[in-house]
């Protein structure tokens, strides 16, 4: 194909499109996505993007909208993504099977105009659908617009880097998910010329996490407005073996894993990662045994911690792991900002002299706009300090506790609230207790976290109190589990674990649904009268 992409009215590098677009200018042969051993050019998908943010225009889709896409993984699912920013629009990726009440409440908070789905799908909850047609992102390319009429033209009003880009949804610990919304520059100011890693034309990168999390901002537009490849990977699970693989086949050398994926690597096939040149991870707290096999197995790759709450967008800071790391009195540091960020280490709103403990704010581009619909939650978070020198200052306050020494790195010192990692997904155990009050015959619950051997939390366990679903009142004879072994059967209409655990599944996502759930007579108190979640996670006592 010999046209090239139409040039933008107005290009600025801050917004994620135009930085793809420039790429395609640049070289328009280069590969962008690998998929199913299938290679996409750069031209190729800039122009299928334009066709299809052609025809969203029809659709209703401009700036101010919020478009969720549910498409599976796939160089499709980028091209639209594209389409839907050269709109002006915001996406939302979401995975394609959430549960119906889960996406039912996220549609409710984008209001769109039309879902993005699969050709399966007549309509989602009543919604209008747009299916794209089943074909080679090359087909798409040849129905691209040279010109065309306003209604038809993907070309939207000046914008800049401050214009929505993106909806990421994590956990409320209401009960509803909170869809945080992310501006292009938020996105941008990551993969810059000074950014944090060695990003740009000859990195090819996998995007393997779920499109929901803010990872598949790193993994994807990392790469493509740079001008680097991504190897699309076809399946859900990514494995030891999967990663040799590519090395192997496409020259991968970059790579995301959660804290959690990063150990089981190491455990399973330290030689895996033989042919990098730069492991990015985090999520969670490191561990420093696995961190330091990983290093004496290969000096020579680079290995980065990364921080950051979605909130802010994949990362406020960064830190690059030596040997000497690993001995760190508070862990594996931090790091220092990432371009266009600040870090305030707080106490109410006073900043603390290096070396004490305070929350961990944030300034900078990489602030979200606040949480759609929800302006007390945004209040709460997203607040001024009054920043000696600069004045007022907009910060997002994390919740995590940490401390900046004296040279200004960042050390982790846990959280100030509930909110945990699991496997690099952050989970608010009061949404999943929410969830499970909400079930007949649930009484009380409490959400705990239970954490491996390498001490970082790998699951979730759920003990509750029950009532006859009748509604008589009374407790049960006894108790029962899900995840475990039951201590004796219950006389009488209660609701049991795993029905308990079915239920949950069909309203939280994965990542909030109790792998362990245990009915108990009553709860073990603390003299204080509160649940005692130290007796409920002693193996002794259950």
């Amino acid at each position: 194909m010999s046209r090239m992409s139409p040039m933008p009215r107005t290009p600025d590098a801050r917004l994620i499109h135009e930085a793809v677009a420039r790429q395609a200018r640049l070289r328009p042969d280069a590969t962008a996505l690998v998929f199913a051993g299938r290679r996409v050019s750069y031209r190729t998908l800039d122009l299928a993007a334009e066709a299809y943010a052609a025809r969203l225009g029809r659709l209703g889709v401009g700036p101010g909208r919020r478009i969720p896409v549910l498409l599976p993984r796939s160089p499709q699912l980028v091209a639209v993504l594209l389409a839907v920013l050269k709109r002006g629009a915001a996406y939302a990726a979401l995975d394609p099977k959430l549960p119906a009440d889960r996406l039912r409440t996220v549609l409710d908070m984008l209001a769109p105009p039309v879902v993005v789905g699969p050709s399966r799908a007549q309509d989602v909850d009543g919604r209008a659908v747009w299916a794209p047609p089943a074909e080679e992102l090359a087909e798409a390319a040849g129905r691209a617009p040279d010109t065309g009429s306003p209604h038809d033209t993907p070309v939207t009003p000046e914008r800049d880097g401050a214009a929505p880009a993106t909806v990421f949804f994590t956990s409320g610990t209401t009960g509803t998910p909170k869809g945080v919304l992310s501006p292009h520059r938020a996105t941008t100011r990551l993969f810059g010329p000074d950014s944090f890693a060695d990003f740009g034309p000859g990195r090819v990168m996998p995007q393997a996490a779920p499109v929901s999390w803010d990872a598949l901002t790193l993994e994807l537009w990392s790469m493509l407005t740079t001008g680097g490849t991504v190897v699309l990977v076809d399946g859900d699970y990514f494995l030891p073996d999967d990663l040799a693989e590519l090395v192997e086949s496409t020259g991968l050398d970059t790579i995301w894993l959660t804290a959690a994926l990063f150990n089981l690597f190491v455990d399973e096939d330290p030689d895996c990662f033989t042919g990098l040149r730069q492991v990015f991870t985090g999520g969670e707290r490191l561990s420093a045994p696995h961190v330091r096999a990983f290093l004496a197995r290969h000096p020579g790759i680079t290995l980065l911690n990364g921080y950051g709450p979605v909130e802010c967008c994949v990362f406020v800071t960064t830190h690059r792991i030596r040997p000497a790391d690993c001995e760190a009195e508070y862990g594996i540091p931090l790091g220092t900002p990432v371009p266009g960020t600040a870090i305030h280490v707080l106490d109410g709103d006073t900043e603390v002299p290096p070396g004490a403990l305070g929350e961990i704010c944030v300034s900078g581009e990489g602030l979200a706009e606040g949480y759609l619909g929800n302006e007390r939650a945004t209040g709460m978070s997203f607040t001024t300090f009054d920043s000696p020198g600069t004045g007022p200052t907009r910060i997002y306050r994390t919740g995590d506790l940490g401390r900046l020494d004296s040279h200004g790195i960042l050390h982790f010192h846990g959280r100030a609230d509930r909110q945990i990692k699991i496997s690099g997904h952050r989970v608010e155990p009061a949404e999943t207790e929410a969830a499970a009050l909400r079930l007949p015959g649930v009484r009380e619950c409490a959400v705990l976290p239970v954490a491996g051997e390498s001490g970082a939390y790998e699951r979730l366990a759920l003990f509750y109190t029950a009532q006859p679903l009748d509604g008589t009142g009374g407790t049960e004879d006894g108790g029962g589990t899900v995840g475990g072994t039951a201590d004796s059967t219950v006389d009488g209409a209660v609701p049991e674990p795993d029905t308990v655990r079915k239920s949950l599944a069909a309203v939280l996502p994965r990542a909030q649904v109790p792998d362990e759930v245990r009915r108990l007579r009553s709860f073990p108190r603390t003299p204080n009268g509160k649940i005692d979640t130290v007796a409920l996670l002693d193996p002794a006592g259950r």
